[in-house]
């Protein structure tokens, strides 16, 4: 049985987590030069933006390479590099790059 989320639904999801300002980010080796949202090189203002412009054909997603059972999602429009995953309720960025 497949229980990926698919585009539209990740995409409405991410966008009211970043609306929100409810979100984190994992912790990761060079965290800001991998996750610029965490480095406040670009704001959730501008990522939202970017997610926006995004279609479905910007969109892939697969598992977690440690946790299995997350699913990340994964972003790429206009030279940005946005990825991310839901463990309930949370929203957590691993990367928003260019």
């Amino acid at each position: 049985m497949n229980n990926r989320m698919g585009y539209k639904y990740a995409r409405q999801k991410v966008l009211q987590a970043l609306s929100l300002c409810a979100y984190s980010h994992e912790v990761r080796h060079a965290i800001d030069a991998k996750n610029l949202l965490h480095s406040g090189d670009i704001t959730p203002e501008e990522v939202i933006s970017l997610i926006k412009s995004s279609s479905g054909a910007d969109y892939s997603s697969s598992m977690h390479h440690v946790v299995q059972s997350v699913e990340v999602h994964v972003i790429r429009c206009r030279k940005w590099y946005i990825k991310f995953y839901f463990v309930d309720p949370d929203t957590v960025f691993i990367s928003v790059r260019q």
